[in-house]
């Protein structure tokens, strides 16, 4: 049987059965023996591999192979995998027909631990494809949740939906994430310090953003109160303001990332530099820290990652069709407007991976790293995702704008503002995220009992009869 196996096979065989092999000829050398095997010896049973044929062997570890880099990856975030039960679940439901609320809640859980597999798989490509291709994998699969559920709404005309799931994921990975982080750090340590440099950085590109948001609002207010402008010139020209805009914010990113991982990269690997250097002073804690840290990302090969990204992405988009196909029923049957459940249930799905990592880095007092993830996520949606959807809802022919309700403009003005504040002098404590979180609370409760504005028709209706909105 062994001559059936082709030779660049038998070659590799023949390198993992050598550490088996060569102990038996050198007692000194440092191999494991046949007593202690180390964990990659082909040992199957409590048989040695030298009872098996080669090939027959090595095939054989497949399905023990496959089983261990699962249960790996399933221990991976063991907070949120175990919704992973509800996937099926979900997709049943909705190609049954089940009643509208099961099927919203169903896959609403199903798209949770689906965002957390999705982020673990970038980050375990990313790191074999280093830091520049990894940055960009992670700018393009890191929201990727957000983004797939928008494109599925946005073919659907769900304008809204798309819309407050946007201005949703930043305000809650702003407010939500960030004050998690605080506050779950600031109960272990008094206080904790962050690079402000790059906290600043990250908060002026939101100040940008939030004001591209502000310009359209205020051009539309401004043209409602002149006479000589229709409702479709209105439409038209918000419509040319938002294809520009989002062109500008594109362009605007992608310097950032050049920015970032090139000119200087050496802002923001400071702190990095800090941490290794104390560690290196502790002797050798320092050297089992290092030792340690390469090993974070072992589970996943490059190809059992891209392979994992792609199932993955394919059950996420699975699942957010139904989701979003269920939203229309369950805003007439649980009386909830269309922007709470875009603003505030829509963003859980897609940040709960990002608000456990987040959560978790800061008690071991990484806040750069948390910060990165909080505020970074904020950025990339208002730079990247949703200019990105403005284009392609150009392409697709859907008049998706950056023309949000004025409500929620001056709302997430007001958001990026407090954590401007909170975050300038560097430092945070378990107050600040109180007070991060509060705010949240108190948008979500505003939210709540905000309607959903008029249709387009009707808006014109009402600004041609003269009645102020």
């Amino acid at each position: 049987m062994a001559s059936t196996v082709p030779a660049a096979l038998r070659s590799q065989v023949k390198r993992h059965f050598s550490d088996y092999h060569k102990p038996q000829k050198s007692p000194n050398t440092t191999m494991p023996t046949p007593n202690g095997p180390d964990e990659h010896s082909f040992l199957l049973n409590g048989q040695t591999a030298q009872t098996h044929d080669e090939g027959h062997g090595s095939w054989k570890q497949w399905p023990i192979s496959f089983v261990s880099v699962t249960w790996e990856t399933l221990k991976s975030n063991v907070y949120v995998n175990w919704l992973l039960i509800f996937v099926p679940l979900g997709i049943i439901a909705g190609a049954l027909g089940w009643s509208p609320t099961a099927v919203f809640i169903l896959n609403f859980l199903a798209i949770i631990p689906l965002a957390s597999l999705l982020s673990f798989a970038t980050e375990e490509l990313s790191v074999k494809l280093g830091q520049t291709l990894g940055g960009l994998l992670n700018a393009t699969f890191g929201n990727a949740v957000e983004l797939i559920v928008s494109i599925v709404a946005l073919r659907e005309g769900q304008i809204r939906i798309v819309q407050s799931s946007m201005l949703g994921s930043i305000l809650s990975n702003l407010l939500l994430v960030l004050g998690c982080c605080f506050l779950a750090g600031g109960l272990k340590k008094k206080e904790q310090s962050f690079n402000e440099t790059v906290a600043s950085t990250m908060s002026s590109l939101m100040a940008v953003a939030s004001a591209s948001l502000i310009i359209p609002a205020t051009l539309y207010a401004v043209m409602s109160l002149q006479p000589n402008t229709d409702g479709k010139m209105r439409e038209a020209n918000i419509l040319i303001l938002s294809h520009g805009t989002a062109i500008i914010l594109l362009v605007l990113y992608v310097l950032y990332l050049f920015f970032q991982l090139k000119t200087h990269a050496y802002m923001f690997d400071e702190e990095d530099g800090k941490a290794n250097g104390d560690l290196e002073a502790n002797g050798e804690e320092g050297n089992q820290a290092n030792t340690k840290e390469p090993e974070k990302a072992k589970i996943l090969s490059p190809l059992a990652a891209a392979v994992a990204l792609v199932l993955i992405t394919v059950c996420v988009a699975v699942c957010a069709e139904y989701l979003v196909d269920s939203i229309d029923s369950i805003v007439q049957t649980a009386h909830i407007s269309k922007t709470f459940i875009g603003l505030i249930l829509l963003p859980i799905v897609g940040n709960a991976a990002e608000h456990v990592t987040a959560v978790v880095v800061s008690m071991k007092d990484k806040m750069d790293l948390a910060i990165g993830v909080a505020i970074g996520s904020s950025m990339q949606i208002a730079l990247l995702v949703t200019p990105f959807l403005v284009i392609l809802g150009w392409i697709m022919g859907q008049d998706m704008t950056l023309h949000f309700e004025t409500f929620e403009t001056v709302v997430f003005f007001l958001s990026v503002l407090v954590v401007n504040y909170l975050i300038q002098d560097g430092k945070s404590n378990y107050l600040e995220g109180a007070m991060l979180i509060g705010t949240y609370i108190i948008i979500a409760l505003a939210f709540y009992v905000y309607p959903d504005p008029p249709a387009p028709d009707a808006l014109n209706s009402l600004l041609t009869n003269g009645t102020p909105f």
